[in-house]
């Protein structure tokens, strides 16, 4: 077995190595990477909403490379059908018989672009492969390669031709975040790299590898004060009269379910281990409130008639509910 130190210089040199291949491609958006990055060593999915043109498609490709993984792209569109996803059975007139196709899903890295593009019934077809990592067809369960992720990506639902993701599925994704477009100064390096010679990628960590880095990262030491700070945060979105906050309980339909504490501390766990520690600190978590919860949040009609998003009332939220002290490593806990 590695020794903690030896493993932490071991990870952390590998995730540079992978930033430093993905960011030969991609130009600036660091928060972006940063949460990709997230939700694979936490084995969660990523929905992603930002205009075309601000290298989503290619972040996924790019790390599919440097990963030596699987990627396929599902492009959606309002006349596919679930089969389209995950498959169906196909007559075979040679042996009278039914032969299963595997659909897109069956990869490691999967894109769904423009996810809101298509209508309720196609989005839900990857309700049980988020959630189960198979796909059943016709009775029968087929499970899909681990390492599995799933990146969404969704115009701003304000463009016409979209449809809102179903609650049940929005749930299912770890993190939502939000894409900008990158600086002046990003975009001239864009433009040099995009117009220049093409740039190829090494492979510098496999699939195996990947998952050996989700096992370690479960490891990481979460106190429990931490944890409960992630409970409070999460409860006071669906009771806040309860917290103190009695004026958000017009704006608020509905809350966060528990998948969002589980995403705080299992996104807590990975930033630590990125950055080379064992156990979480409270700056770990408090970093990622917004994107696991922003997309959790069923807003009032009373919210949006007062201009308020998601990520005004996870503001009002975070502000009055403290952060925890400075949690402890595991062996200064072991002490007490």
């Amino acid at each position: 077995m590695i020794p903690h130190t030896a493993q932490a210089e071991h990870t952390a040199n590998l995730m540079e190595r992978i930033l430093y291949e993905v960011k030969r491609v991609v130009v600036g958006q660091d928060h972006f990477l940063e949460r990709v990055m997230v939700a694979m060593l936490s084995n969660g999915h990523l929905l992603v909403e930002g205009v075309p043109g601000l290298a989503k498609t290619l972040t996924v490709r790019t790390l599919a490379d440097t990963l030596h993984g699987h990627f396929k792209r599902i492009q959606f569109t309002p006349d596919l059908v679930p089969a389209d996803l995950v498959g169906t059975r196909i007559y075979n007139p040679r042996n009278g018989e039914f032969d299963t196709a595997l659909g897109p899903v069956f990869t490691n890295l999967l894109l769904a672009d423009e996810i809101n593009r298509a209508p309720a019934k196609v989005q839900s077809a990857l309700l049980e492969v988020m959630q189960e990592r198979q796909v059943t067809i016709a009775g029968t369960s087929h499970a899909v390669p681990r390492p599995f992720l799933v990146m969404a990506t969704q115009n701003p639902i304000e463009t016409e031709g979209t449809y809102p993701l179903p609650e049940a599925q929005v749930d299912r994704f770890m993190m939502k975040v939000l894409v900008d477009y990158p600086s002046e100064e990003e975009e001239f390096v864009i433009a040099e790299r995009v117009t220049g010679p093409a740039v190829q990628v090494a492979a510098v960590a496999s699939m195996e590898q990947l998952a050996e880095l989700q096992q370690a990262c479960r490891k990481v030491y979460v106190d429990p004060s931490l944890m409960q700070y992630a409970v409070k945060l999460v409860s006071a979105t669906r009771r806040p009269a309860d917290y103190g906050l009695a004026e958000l309980t017009p704006y608020l339909s509905y809350g966060a379910s528990p998948r969002a504490t589980i995403g705080l501390i299992e996104g807590a766990r990975a930033l630590a281990f990125m950055r080379g520690r064992s156990y979480a600190l409270p700056e770990d978590m408090s970093g990622l409130v917004h994107d696991v919860l922003r997309h959790r949040l069923v807003l009032s009609y009373e919210a949006l008639a007062d201009g308020l998003d998601a990520d005004a009332v996870l503001r009002r939220v975070t502000e009055h509910i403290p952060l925890p002290e400075k949690a402890l490593a595991p062996h200064e806990h072991a002490r007490h």
